[in-house]
């Protein structure tokens, strides 16, 4: 684990702490200051981790992040001395790993990062189950769509409409929520 790419990037550039802390643990750290290209730098040299050592994470900066966090999700910890609760719920809404206020301890640090990882990959398995339960909603609702069309038009039985689907879905080799949309376009193109 201690082969990690980390990118540091820290408000104030002269404090070394935080950076011989992870050098010393064993991580590659590239030492940043913020910027507008930060995000894109990222991009490129896709890292493991992005840390922050920063007073207060701006609002920008949070947009940023969440904006970020779809497009090429990672684990960011953020030190800060900000302890408002607006911001702790605006950091919370960014989806950061973790948000430590006040309180860089060198000896802890290995472990927040091991804490920070393992709740953003916990994180992203909740986001891929939701995305999966949203398809398999949208896909029976599709599907019912379909049956209704099928039961209205060929004089099916439930039973028959869904047999019906399922058989074409199979006949083609596509999902049955697949075939429910050809069956609904379809209906859609002969109005």
């Amino acid at each position: 684990m201690n082969d990690l790419n980390v990118i540091l990037i820290e408000s104030d550039f002269d404090n070394t702490l935080l950076e011989d802390s992870l050098k010393n643990i064993g991580y590659k750290i590239l030492k940043v200051q913020y910027s507008p290209e930060l995000l894109g730098l990222i991009k490129k040299i896709s890292p493991d981790i992005i840390i922050f050592n920063i007073d207060s994470p701006s609002a920008k900066l949070l947009a940023e992040l969440k904006t970020f966090n779809v497009q090429a999700p990672l684990p960011v910890i953020m030190f800060a001395s900000d302890g408002n609760i607006d911001t702790i719920n605006q950091v919370i809404k960014a989806e950061i790993s973790a948000y430590i206020i006040d309180g860089m301890n060198p000896d802890r640090l290995s472990n927040i990062i091991h804490v920070a990882i393992a709740r953003f990959k916990h994180q992203q398995a909740l986001n891929l189950a939701l995305e999966e339960a949203r398809a398999k909603l949208e896909d029976r609702k599709q599907i019912d769509r379909a049956k209704a069309i099928l039961i209205k038009t060929q004089n099916f039985s439930e039973d028959e409409a869904y047999h019906t689907l399922r058989k074409l879905a199979m006949d083609r080799n596509i999902t049955l929520g697949e075939m429910a949309k050809n069956v609904i376009a379809l209906s859609e193109l002969f109005k």
